[in-house]
This record gives structure tokens, sequence and C-alpha cells, in this order.
């Protein structure tokens, strides 16, 4: 029996740039992983004629349920491979596609235009079950707020993944306030705002990072509402009808407020632009592990970096010091991401001494950023 005589289960057209789009988005969720063969694809289902038709992807630990405007000519589903379909629907040139799948073969036809291509498709039973969205645990809450603050702390947030709960961002909602921490223990990044959304009760969960890095791509293309579900083991976001599936890292997240020092012996403002600036430039020459140091003098700041094989460079700019000199090392890369997310025109820039963690601030109080610094030699 040939595909176009075998009985259809999945019949639906759309427009080729929207299902490229979606295509796009569902497949982030998907997984690498070769022995997870079906976790590779994405679903696309069509429960009947009149319904919804949804992409869905996971690898087990991220999902992704993504809405598709389509005629559904046959409800149905179907697992395509997904980065050949995407590959193949974003290169078409015509205005529609229709996508045909056939019980019994494996296999899926894309057409569109004069171009047919047939695609070897995966199992519809084997595809993982996804996480149900309560909607009685559903709440809304101010997108700028969630995804300006997952911004701020996102990138301390560890990628050793020996250590699960290091990879996560602590995120804590109670009636009138949002704070998350992310730390991979070099550095920590917290931010604790106000929020003016009802949340039911106070919820506490370690998300994991890579699922708010997609989320924040989620809401930068958004000019919706956040929805958020928490349970027991996952946690859930609804962004224009995208709904991004995550879970919950379980452990202790370190006591972050407690390892902020009471008391600094310095503090010192800087222009955080031109110093940024600074640390981009003379943060070449810090490589292998070198250290960007930090020369403090009354009235200046001298920034240098030293690398053997590579070449040194120093550069010095006014400061509000009036202290007695002393150097401290930071990674440059550390520091200079802690400059990138703090906010206003100047830095300060808090510190006990040469061997004990700074703390860098802007015009955000409820914004900090500890580094611990490296020792010199």
């Amino acid at each position: 029996m040939s595909l176009l005589e075998a009985p259809e289960t999945l019949k639906i057209t759309c427009s080729t740039t929207h299902l490229a789009d979606r295509l796009a988005i569902a497949s982030r969720a998907t997984s690498t992983r070769a022995s997870i063969q079906v976790a590779s694809g994405i679903r696309i289902s069509a429960p009947d004629a009149e319904g919804p038709v949804e992409l869905a992807a996971t690898d087990l630990e991220l999902s992704l349920r993504v809405p598709l405007d389509a005629e559904v000519e046959e409800p149905g589903s179907v697992v395509l491979p997904a980065r050949v379909v995407h590959d193949i629907v974003r290169q078409l040139r015509t205005d529609r596609v229709t996508i045909t799948s056939t019980s019994g073969d494996g296999r899926a036809k894309i057409t569109s235009g004069s171009g047919e291509y047939g695609v070897h498709t995966h199992p519809v039973e084997d595809f993982p079950r996804l996480p149900e969205i309560d909607a009685e645990r559903t709440f809304e809450l101010d997108r700028q707020v969630f995804g300006g603050t997952v911004d701020r702390v996102i990138r301390a947030a560890s990628k050793d993944e020996s250590r699960p709960v290091l990879t996560g961002v602590l995120v804590h909602l109670e009636p009138g306030r949002l704070t998350m921490a992310a730390t991979d223990s070099y550095r920590m990044a917290v931010r604790e705002t106000a929020l003016a959304d009802v949340v039911p009760e106070p919820v506490e969960a370690i998300v994991p990072a890579r699922a708010l890095a997609e989320l924040g791509r989620l809401l930068g293309s958004s000019s919706g509402t956040l929805a958020v579900c928490v349970d027991r083991n996952m946690i859930a976001f609804g962004v224009d009808g995208v709904w991004l599936t995550a879970r919950r890292i379980e452990g202790q997240f370190p006591n972050f407020r407690s390892l902020r020092p009471a008391a600094f012996e310095h503090e010192v403002r800087l222009p955080r632009a031109e110093l940024l600036d600074v640390v981009k430039r003379v943060g070449i020459f810090a490589r292998n592990n070198a250290p960007l140091r930090l020369s403090f003098a009354p009235g200046e700041l001298t920034v240098s970096a030293s690398t053997p094989d590579v070449g040194d460079a120093q550069e010095t700019i006014p400061a509000s010091f009036g202290g007695d000199p002393f150097s401290i090392g930071f990674n440059a890369d550390f520091f200079r991401d802690g400059l990138d997310v703090t906010e206003g025109d100047d830095t300060t820039v808090q510190m006990i001494n040469p061997i004990r963690p700074a703390v860098l601030g802007g015009s955000d109080d409820g914004f900090w950023y500890l580094i611990m610094p490296i020792r010199l030699s």
C-alpha cells in the first residue's frame, strides 16, 4: 500500500512561517540523548477537527506545549523528528504547508507547493507523558517584573551538574514580594522586588536555570501576562498559550542572606559604564585563570591584568577612594557580569580586604551581587 492509499491518522494545513516559528520554540525542549529516541521528536496532536492543535516536546526534565493555528482535515497525532522537520519547513518558500501521517508505516509526508518530503516518525505511544497543568493552582504575575528579575540573577547559576542545586535559581514568592537568588559558589546574585500581583500563598522552588532561560526567550517576544503553576515536583509557566514545564530541583539552597557580610571597610562609587568598558578591554589579558587586579589608591582605581605568553594591560580611572592603597583580584568574567547586571549610572563596590567577598550594587536597592576574590601573588 502506498503512502497515499494508507488510511490517514493526521492531516493538517497551516501557514509555513507560523509552523516554522512554532517548531523553533518546541525544538528547544527536545532531547539530544541517543538513548531516548522518541524524546528527540515533536508530537503534533489534533484531538478533533474542531479542537486546538498542539506541538509538544520534552527531554524528561523540561517540556514545552506550543499551540499551532492549523486547519484540521483529519484528527490524530504523530511524532516527527524535530531537527529534520524544522530544517525542511524553514527552507520552504511557499505560504502553506500540509502535514499528513498514516497508520502502519511509520512515515509522514510534508507537502508544500510542488514539493513533497517523506520523513520517518516515532511511535506516538512511546512519547513521554507530559505533566498536567492544575488550573486551581495557577496564578498570574507581572511578566516584566518576573522576567527582569530572572535577567539580573541567572548568570550566577552554576553549570556544574555535579551540584544540581546550584544549577537552579531559588524563586521565592510571597504576597507583595518576589525574591530570586543564584550562585555557583564563586559569586551570587540576589534580587528582591515588590510584587503587586496576588500570590495565593508563599511559594519557594529551585527552578532549573535552563528553564528560566527558555522562559526569558518566551517573555522577550510576548506582550501578555505570565501564568504560573507550582506543584510538588514541577513548576509551569504559561506565556501566550505556550506552556513551559520543568522539574523542581530537590535539595537545600544556600542561605544567601547569611553569606552577605554585615559590614565593609571600603565603599567606592564608580561610573558603571566607564568601568565596564575598562574591564572588557583589560579583561582580554586575564586568561588561563589570571585575575583581574583592582588597585585602589587615593582618588583613583587602576585595573590591570597579565597573562604569560599573552601580554598585559592596565587603565586608570578616577575613584572616590580615600583609604590606604590596596589591591584585590577577581575573575574577569564574573566581575564583568556583575557590572553588566547592575543598574544605574554608578556602581558601588563594597570590600573588606583582599581575601573577603566583595559586593556590587547600584541604583536598585533590592539587588546585590557578591563575588569571591582571587588571591593575588
